[in-house]
């Protein structure tokens, strides 16, 4: 008879999650040789192999696939009753997996998050950065319980909500050839040296992809961690940079910078939640959703 736990469920989804039982067993907080002992366990009570493995990490096989869904499935349920019930003893105890992509993640949320944590002591929020459409793979296959990325990325049968309006912008020093433009293509920015985010960010993937369809490489100078840094440099005029208006308006003025918009249809990111179903959430999740609309309302 197969006797599987909550503990060995939410083991396997880390591990599948994770494409490493290595990682997985860390993110379950246990040591790798209790986790393959659990996963190796799982498997003999089924009568049947979860997981492929190879060099390279480990992939579910069909049956694994079959239980994972089951897995996500039981752990939703069980946070949205320990959500419900925690009311009743003063406080909400639970965790929100949220994807950002570099936008949402550096302007907007820090100050939604702040408000709802300082209001809900007993939630952990989780935070990835991701491009917008990697999110919604990941949003539809229950890797996490919210998205948010650019309203113009096909989000499939996900339930929807606005969340915040902003555009990219070109940031220049004051006296550089495209700092008196009215506005500005992308394509005439890629002849120019750039200051950007790390190439592992969501932001950077996205302006190489635009820049390959263009036909032109992106020539970063540097690659920074943050937006604030990159307008720093820009105003010492190491290069030119393409961050959001919202960031660049507050910034340029302690800096001698000018703000270009840019002409691309893509530069305009109206900002989107993004989730499998509100309704299936737990309480404590669904009042996060609910205030991330009330800002975007305000």
């Amino acid at each position: 008879m197969m006797r599987f736990d909550l503990s060995d469920l939410t083991l396997f989804r880390h591990v599948v999650e994770a494409g490493s039982i290595t990682h997985g067993a860390a993110r379950a907080n246990l040591a790798l040789a209790a986790a393959s002992t659990r996963i190796r366990a799982m498997e003999t009570s089924l009568g049947a192999a979860l997981l492929t493995r190879t060099r390279l990490g480990v992939t579910p096989t069909p049956a694994g696939r079959a239980l994972l869904a089951h897995a996500r499935g039981l752990i939703a349920a069980i946070e949205r009753m320990q959500g419900e019930l925690s009311a009743f003893s003063g406080g909400t105890v639970g965790q929100i997996r949220v994807l950002a992509n570099t936008n949402a993640l550096t302007e907007f949320l820090p100050d939604a998050l702040a408000a709802y944590l300082a209001k809900n002591p007993g939630v952990s929020v989780e935070i990835d950065e991701h491009t917008s459409d990697e999110i919604v793979g990941l949003v539809a296959d229950g890797q996490a319980d919210l998205g948010i990325l650019s309203g113009t990325v096909d989000t499939g049968d996900l339930e929807t909500f606005p969340f915040r309006q902003d555009r990219f912008v070109l940031v220049a020093a004051r006296g550089h050839a495209l700092a008196g433009r009215g506005a500005v293509a992308f394509a005439e920015v890629l002849a120019h040296d750039l200051v950007g985010l790390d190439r592992a960010s969501a932001l950077t993937r996205f302006l190489a992809d635009k820049a390959a369809r263009v036909g032109r490489p992106m020539r970063l100078r540097v690659q920074l961690r943050g937006f604030d840094a990159v307008c720093r440099l820009v105003d010492a005029r190491v290069g030119v940079g393409i961050v959001p208006e919202s960031m660049a308006r507050r910034v340029a003025r302690g800096l001698d910078i000018a703000v270009v918009p840019l002409i691309e249809p893509w530069a305009t990111r109206a900002l989107t939640l993004c989730l499998r179903s509100y309704e299936g959430l737990p309480t404590f999740a669904q009042e996060f959703v609910t205030h991330l609309r009330d800002g975007c309302d305000a």
